[in-house]
């Protein structure tokens, strides 16, 4: 449990928290309405971080305290386990992902 947190969740929460506001994709004419769009965007992707950031700790915190004190882990950490791994794909796959840079254009003999 702690290699799956170590090696997926925390770069999940690094990669998400750079980008949590960025936006790509088509903008709106409206101002209020992109502002509207913009404020759901940040608050669910602030939300989903979060969540992936308390569900890291406590799965980290359990699993490492029933490893030290050699004691029997609590099956409601495995669903803890399963519900992190599972938005720290989603994190990945939504707005932790880089944005790809756009191929140059070649320059046209004639421009030259």
């Amino acid at each position: 449990m702690v290699l799956g947190v170590t090696l997926l969740a925390l770069p999940a929460l690094w990669l998400g928290a750079q980008g949590l506001t960025r936006r790509a994709g088509h903008y709106s004419s409206d101002v209020t309405a992109d502002r509207v769009s913009l404020v759901l965007l940040v608050t669910s992707r602030a939300l989903t971080w979060l969540l992936v950031l308390l569900l890291s700790a406590v799965v980290l915190v359990c699993a490492v305290g029933a490893w030290v004190r050699d004691l029997e882990m609590p099956s409601l950490v495995s669903v803890f386990f399963v519900l992190d791994l599972l938005l720290a794909v989603l994190v990945l796959l939504t707005f932790g992902r880089r944005d790809r840079r756009r191929p140059r254009r070649r320059a046209t003999p004639a421009a030259r």
